[in-house]
């Protein structure tokens, strides 16, 4: 089978990427496993270190570089988007209220995905809108685990407090009621991506005269459920893109 793309310094660079998936090399085993020119071999890898898809070790050999792992977690980004509507449906077919996916961007959250209550009255949040980070159930939840430099700033201005937030990390969700609209209540559990770093947050969100004052007793457990889901899609394209086991 022919492995050459016709585009001579990708197939070379190429070459390169695979050996050191095998582990740190020095430039005398890169030349040695890839067949390349030595100064073919260090002009590329040298070229891939730059684009940091190759980094040093401590003792200065050759490694697969941290955008490999970037891009390994947007491909996972990408499934969690494929695997969330159907997700998305089934929480709104529970609940019987919309059902929303928020990512962080910026200083703003967006709805990247999304299923609506066919009947009634609803909380309808059109995906691609982008709504505030100072109030809402998901706010609370793609801030709640950020560095504390960055928790502290965006504290400001909320509608909730740092104590909240601690509620929130220590039961693994979070509620609001009236918040970011008046008569509306949701509740929000975290996506988790790679190392635990939260990615997502899923939500349900409805009048609070279905949801109650209290929407967490109703809907904490199922929309939980929902997001460690999610979770476990993300989780496992990382563990394919690092070339880890998948658990089935």
């Amino acid at each position: 089978m022919d492995n050459t793309s016709g585009v001579g310094v990708l197939d070379k660079a190429a070459i390169v990427l695979g050996a050191l998936e095998a582990g740190p090399s020095s430039l005398a085993q890169l030349v040695q496993a890839t067949g390349l020119a030595r100064p073919t071999a260090h002009r590329l890898a040298t070229a891939l270190e730059h684009h940091r898809l190759v980094a040093r070790d401590i003792q200065g050999r050759f490694v697969l570089g941290p955008r490999l792992r970037e891009l390994a977690s947007a491909a996972g980004e990408d499934r969690l988007l494929e695997a969330a509507y159907p997700v998305l449906g089934r929480l709104r077919d529970i609940t019987g209220e919309s059902a929303q996916l928020y990512r962080r961007q910026g200083d703003s959250r967006v709805c990247v995905a999304g299923a609506e209550r066919l009947t009634g009255l609803r909380d309808t949040v059109p995906v691609g809108a982008t709504l505030t980070m100072k109030a809402g159930s998901a706010a609370q939840i793609l801030l709640a685990w950020e560095e504390p430099d960055r928790l502290h700033r965006g504290l400001r201005d909320a509608r909730f407090t740092a104590t909240m937030l601690s509620q929130v990390r220590r039961r693994g969700w979070a509620q609001s009621v009236g918040e970011r609209e008046a008569g509306v209540a949701s509740v929000s559990a975290p996506v988790r991506g790679p190392g635990g770093r939260v990615v997502a947050a899923v939500s349900v969100s409805g009048p609070i005269e279905r949801l109650s004052r209290q929407p967490g007793r109703l809907h904490a457990q199922i929309v939980s459920a929902a997001a460690a889901k999610l979770s476990e899609v993300v989780q496992q394209s990382e563990r394919a893109g690092s070339g880890q086991p998948q658990t089935a």
